[in-house]
């Protein structure tokens, strides 16, 4: 029987190659031949750049694609060859052979030597399962426990956040809702965020899940937002890792579950875009940084400088932009070394490993590191977070490169007598912040605490806009507290809206959400509106900030 098997992987994958310069190169010469304006030839080196990436990233992917072909050949043959005794005849045309040689086999017919061709011995590389044994106590350690997910996929950029459950307070939400509002659609449409629930208790991952969803309902409907969780059988036992470094149990097994973690995430999101950007839950980034990260990548790319991570936060592992085609590099090893040293060492280390000279000293080596290593300035992202996910460690690092983080934002608002029962802190009164001078910092809040706002003279609003906590204090919010107006004279079909009636007259038309925001607008049947308040129905462990009030009449 003669099995006929695919092109060889190297003709496919040369087929692959031409066909993309077919496509991308005559296009590129044609604008770039007709269109002498400077502009265009600018935004044209750009997108050039862009398609050399792209065409990069398809490579990889295409790799997978060749590696499961592989393994099924691979299935085949043994099975062919399982089936040889019945008359089966195994025929590779990859393996013929050329006249001389068989020639040769001819003369040494009777010889052992002669029966070595091709044989069905196949050498085995180390693959996770020898770095990580554990994997293959299980054969569904490799799949995802938990995924939402609409399936986006052939992205610019794939931006990784991995989370966990944490002690104090969690930063998750203000860290999507920053992400998010530092877009536009454009850079929405062509962007994926990938949260990582790091956490084996599915109840947790799905109480996340659940707030993402109810929070960011348009964002996940389009893809934009994923959220996966890995399989509990991923995760050695921690109890029995080598204590290294001369650091605590404790410490090791969070930093050794964090290189394990980054290995999952980037593995899953290799496939996904072109560009991965390795996040933390707990950032704020300044706007356009999406646009700001792929055109810095583009313009290097363009220059023809090589690079292996683009910096664009000087913390930790903030901010750090690779290749998808690179990523494998990463992943395997932080598989090797996972238990050795903290993540961001080992991505050092990797750089060293190739590219630094033994016989030369460590200045020329930094030199080598910083043409691969490029730092951006000033840096796209901040570290907010100072609960860390270590249990019982403070993390008050900042990125000095980072620049002044606004604390408030400053509206103009209806002429209108502010009031609270609340006290303030210092110089942060309600009034100064209603004037756009500073915002609003208010000792503990107590049920039925309120903020007033009555208007000098009663007007018809559209819009409110709320926003509580800063980029220093995060945690001050206002939690369960309502939005509630007073209309000057009360609708005769209120009775429909007997449900959002206070029992001093006040009709409800919002509450603060999750991440500490009230948004929303005023029915216009309620007609003028002579008081807005905020009112506090719980105690707070926290003071409590107003970094931002709009409020929009006619």
């Amino acid at each position: 029987m003669t099995l006929n098997l695919p092109a060889s992987p190297l003709r496919r994958r040369n087929c692959f190659v031409i066909l993309g310069f077919a496509l991308f190169v005559p296009l590129c010469l044609f604008v770039l031949f007709s269109v002498p304006d400077v502009n265009t030839e600018q935004l044209l080196v750009q997108r050039l750049a862009e398609l050399q990436i792209r065409l990069q990233y398809l490579d990889s992917v295409y790799r997978i694609r060749q590696e499961d072909l592989q393994k099924l050949t691979e299935y085949i043959d043994v099975v062919l060859l399982s089936q040889n005794s019945t008359g089966v005849t195994l025929v590779n045309p990859n393996t013929s052979l050329t006249n001389d040689v068989k020639h040769l086999v001819k003369n040494m017919t009777g010889l052992n030597a002669a029966y070595g061709i091709n044989p069905s011995f196949v050498v085995r590389f180390s693959t996770s399962y020898y770095f990580l044994p554990h994997l293959l106590d299980d054969p569904f350690s490799l799949r995802l426990a938990y995924m939402l997910s609409k399936g986006r996929a052939g992205v610019s950029l794939v931006m990784g956040i991995p989370t966990v459950k944490r002690e104090k307070q969690s930063y998750l939400m203000d860290t999507l809702q920053n992400l998010l509002e530092g877009m536009n659609s454009a850079e929405a449409n062509d962007t994926l965020i990938v949260v990582f629930v790091a956490e084996t208790d599915l109840q947790y991952v799905l109480h996340v899940a659940r707030q993402i969803e109810t929070r960011y309902p348009a964002q996940v409907e389009s893809g934009l937002i994923e959220v996966i969780s890995p399989s509990p059988s991923y995760y050695p036992d921690f109890e029995k890792l080598r204590l290294t470094l001369g650091d605590s149990r404790e410490r090791v097994k969070w930093r050794s579950k964090q290189n394990l973690d980054f290995a999952f995430l980037m593995s899953y999101a290799q496939p996904k875009g072109t560009f991965y950007v390795q996040l933390e839950d707990d950032i704020l980034a300044k706007p356009q940084y999406v646009t700001e990260m792929k055109n810095f990548a583009l313009d290097k790319t363009s220059k023809k400088e090589p690079w292996f991570v683009l910096d664009f936060c000087q913390l930790g592992f903030i901010g750090k932009m690779f290749k998808s085609a690179e990523l494998p590099w990463l992943i395997t090893f932080f598989q090797m070394f996972y238990n050795d040293k903290p993540v961001d060492w080992l991505l050092d280390h990797l750089l060293y490993t190739k590219i630094c000279n033994y016989e030369k000293n460590n200045d020329v080596c930094k030199k080598e590191k910083a043409k691969l290593w490029i730092r951006y300035k000033p840096s796209l992202f901040q570290h907010i977070g100072t609960h860390s996910s270590l249990k019982g460690k403070m993390q008050k690092l900042k990125d000095k490169q980072f620049g002044k983080v606004p604390l408030f934002i400053p509206h103009n608002n209806p002429e209108a007598d502010v009031t609270s029962s609340i006290k303030h802190y210092k110089q942060y009164t309600l009034k100064r912040a209603y004037l756009g001078e500073t915002f609003f910092w208010g000792l503990l809040p107590q049920p039925d605490d309120q903020l007033t706002f009555t208007f000098s003279s009663p007007v018809l609003l559209k819009r409110y806009y709320f926003r509580s906590g800063n980029a220093d204090h995060p945690a001050d919010k206002f939690y369960n507290t309502t939005v509630e107006v007073l209309p000057v004279e009360m609708p005769r079909n209120i009775t429909k809206l007997a449900y959002n009636l206070t029992s001093d007259g006040y009709v409800l038309v919002g509450k603060f959400d999750s991440v500490g925001i009230a948004s929303g607008v005023v029915d216009e049947v309620l007609g003028k509106i002579r008081t807005l308040r905020l009112y506090i129905h719980s105690d707070s462990d926290n003071w409590a900030i107003l970094s931002e009030i709009h409020i929009q009449d006619e």
